[in-house]
């Protein structure tokens, strides 16, 4: 065998182990992910059959007339008081806590639970939505490979999967709350120059005329028509994630709570 054959079997021999190694590596970070997230579940559901499984909506207070955390969240707001919320669709596999650091509008992009790196991060409240003060809560998630985070929000394309899944649970810490589906559309990271409408740019959207007007512009992206709209005084979710039929490109989900 020559010199130049040898060169080449070993530099194949390595790459091989590189991507073997690559791909062990990623495999068992998503499951350790994936472990990490059954386990904060867990939490939420012990946390739940304690509150004795309240219908929607509840709201508790104390002697005070103090809104109480519920029961559901206590543990989990004591391992980290950057949770604002809980996120369940039934028909997939989004079941996560919400979170929003105060310092760091960004800092769940990469890093889980317990404040360690990771690539998948969780779901994360925009830095211009207060989960007591907005009329519009916008949550951000990565659509991730693996099928983690918001990839299954990608599901929601199909009318079909749409009509069978509705609506979903998005709990904040006081109150259990339902959501029902108003629009799902595709759109994108727009420049700032841009003459467009833009979903995510939440924050110019204050008054009952600009509220009324990010619906309609919502309305008119619609993949498909549910037959909801809002209107100002709905509390409305944007659920958010990459989307790769175009550059820079999102999909959104948007609901209002459950009058």
């Amino acid at each position: 065998m020559s010199k130049t054959k040898k060169i080449l079997i070993a530099v194949s021999s390595l790459l091989l182990v590189f991507s073997l190694v690559n791909i062990a590596r990623t495999f068992l970070g998503d499951y350790a992910e994936q472990q990490k997230i059954e386990e904060l579940t867990k939490v939420w559901e012990k946390g739940s059959d304690k509150g004795g499984g309240d219908a929607f909506p509840s709201l508790l207070f104390n002697k005070a007339d103090e809104p109480v955390i519920l029961p559901e969240f206590r543990e989990l707001y004591e391992r980290n008081s950057d949770i604002v919320g809980w996120l369940k669709i039934d028909g997939t596999r989004i079941e996560y806590p919400v979170m929003q650091n105060p310092q760091d509008a960004g800092y769940y992009l990469n890093h889980d639970f317990d404040k360690k790196e990771n690539k998948g991060g969780l779901p994360f409240l925009d830095e211009h939505s207060r989960i007591n003060g907005s009329d519009i809560l916008l949550i951000h998630g990565h659509h991730m490979k693996s099928g983690w985070m918001f990839k299954d929000l990608m599901k929601y394309k199909n009318e079909s999967f749409y009509k069978e899944h509705a609506m979903f649970q998005f709990s904040t810490l006081y109150e259990k709350e339902e959501y029902e589906i108003v629009a799902v559309i595709l759109s994108k990271v727009y420049r700032k120059s841009d003459d467009v409408f833009k979903y995510y740019q939440i924050e110019n959207v204050s008054t009952p005329a600009e509220f009324d007007s990010y619906v309609q512009n919502i309305k008119k992206l619609a993949l498909y028509d549910t037959g909801v709209t809002a209107q100002y005084g709905d509390k409305l979710v944007v659920l958010s994630t990459c989307e790769y039929s175009t550059e820079d490109g999102r999909l959104a989900v948007i609901a209002r709570k459950l009058r």
